[in-house]
């Protein structure tokens, strides 16, 4: 078996990731993304680094995409449509899938109407508790549909739709040291641990919420913060620097990270007292199948309030909670934190029910749904 496995990167490449761990042995893959994570940006996206990180075959594919807000960018990304298809084609016609998986994001759109074109069978993902704006494009084209969540059922086929959950990679737990050799001792141990993420690509306004609070923070706790890697606003960068200032007890107590390797981020998630973070559904999956309280900020203008959907759907199971960004200061947050760390028991009395709504074997039906296909 030959499959293509098409993903727009960020929070699509994870579950992408997670089936291909239990790909059968006798099957080959090419995965087709994106090089780059922003337009007019040359830094590398996580998914590239990633799959060259781990020899996974992946091939880069340029295109366009509708964008949520009219940018200098928006004109160009347009007229890339028609070359992404025209790419998409020239990849299909060379490798010769069997079958193409997508995951969603703008570049599976082209992958998905280049199948259809050369009668090639599609099976798409969705993982969120809606439906994408890539997935309503490309299910129209799709013999099958899987979905992650029950909810999502309505929006799709009954006819072509499969609950298989959302599959998220096992949990290899990395034994980075946390500290420096020599720095672990008990002014450190016994502090508790707040994880901070804006997601794959970093969030900077969850970075400039944190940097406001984050003296304050630190004299309480200790903070491991994903910053992500935009050019644009040079977060990493600042937070080194402001990270250089700070007196030698607070220094000691913060790590900066621009991109955090998969492994990691099960071993912070598995270390971590509170989580801060965006509301992706990958995040949001990954929270839940953890146990871990959670102090949510959704993306405010995500395509239909996706994100506040999935941070609602995390603080209805008693999980964590919820703050709006257009109102959310570095105070309030700091006073948020400390709230939440008071009562971080009444969070983790729901750790086992949130569990339970994770589908372990996600990436397994997933595969079974893309075997029936082809065989059909």
């Amino acid at each position: 078996m030959k499959l293509l496995i098409a993903s727009g990167g960020g929070g699509h490449f994870s579950p992408a990731l997670a089936v291909i761990e239990k790909l059968p042995k006798d099957w080959s893959f090419l995965v087709v993304g994106r090089k780059y994570p922003f337009e007019g940006e040359k830094t590398l996206s996580l998914e590239y680094q990633t799959a060259k990180k781990l020899g996974i075959p992946f091939q880069s594919l340029t295109t366009g995409r509708l964008q949520r807000r009219f940018t200098r960018h928006t004109i160009l990304s347009l007229f890339k449509i028609p070359y992404g298809l025209t790419q998409a084609l020239f990849i299909l016609k060379r490798y010769k899938p069997d079958a193409v998986l997508s995951f969603g994001g703008y570049v599976a759109v082209p992958v998905c109407m280049a199948a259809k074109i050369l009668s090639i069978p599609i099976v798409i993902h969705e993982q969120t508790l809606g439906a994408g704006l890539a997935t309503k494009i490309t299910a129209k084209l799709a013999d099958k549909i899987c979905i992650s969540w029950g909810k999502s059922e309505k929006y799709f086929p009954a006819s072509k739709t499969v609950l298989t959950g959302n599959p998220i990679r096992e949990f290899q737990i990395s034994n980075f040291k946390l500290l420096p050799a020599g720095k672990a001792g008990p002014t450190l141990n016994d502090r508790k641990m707040i994880y901070v993420t804006g997601g794959s690509g970093g969030a900077h306004a969850v970075n400039t919420l944190v940097e406001g609070a984050l003296e304050k923070l630190l004299e309480k706790y200790i903070v491991i913060h994903q910053t992500g890697d935009a050019r644009e606003f040079g977060d990493f960068e600042r937070l080194e620097k402001f990270k250089e200032a700070l007196p030698k007890e607070l220094r000691e107590r913060y790590i900066t990270m621009k991109f955090v390797d998969p492994s990691l981020v099960f071993k912070f998630l598995k270390e971590a007292d509170l989580v801060i973070s965006r509301s992706g559904v990958n995040t949001v999956t990954e929270l839940l199948s953890f146990g871990k309280p959670c102090l949510l900020i959704p993306l405010p203008y995500g395509q239909h309030n996706e994100q506040l959907q999935n941070a609602l759907f995390v603080q209805e199971v008693g999980l964590g909670e919820v703050v709006d960004q257009q109102s959310l200061t570095s105070e309030k947050l700091y006073e948020k934190v400390v709230e939440m760390f008071t009562s971080l028991g009444k969070y983790k009395a729901h750790a086992e029910e949130a569990k339970r709504l994770v589908d372990v074997d996600a990436a397994e039906k997933i595969i079974k749904v893309v075997n029936s296909v082809v065989r059909n």
